[in-house]
């Protein structure tokens, strides 16, 4: 009896390892919001000292020029030279870290 229960647990080990690969293999192309969000930050520091961000931690669907992106949806608040603080909304490609939309949002 001891071969079949090792057989098992082999066969166990097996399953769990491939479910685990192919989970981590779907997420593995989409940047974390953490690290999509500094993306931008960096990106958009002409704007001024970068006082504020936010990011939404899900993805959304973004339907630009036909065609659909993933995006993290996020803002940030910038204060410029003259010390007037304006407030961004952006869209970042959630793949390629790219931004697709940064609209300055009116008072």
């Amino acid at each position: 009896m001891g071969w079949k229960r090792f057989a098992v647990g082999v066969g166990t080990g097996v399953a769990v390892t491939l479910l685990a690969k192919s989970q981590l293999e779907k997420t593995q192309g989409q940047l974390s919001p953490e690290k999509a969000l500094k993306m931008v930050k960096r990106k958009a520091q002409h704007l001024g000292s970068i006082d504020g961000s936010w990011v939404h931690m899900i993805t959304e669907k973004l339907d630009q020029d036909q065609l659909t992106f993933d995006v993290y949806r996020g803002g940030i608040t910038c204060t410029d030279e003259d010390g007037t603080m304006s407030a961004y909304e952006f869209y970042v490609d959630a793949t390629t870290g790219s931004i697709l939309k940064l609209e300055k949002q009116e008072d």
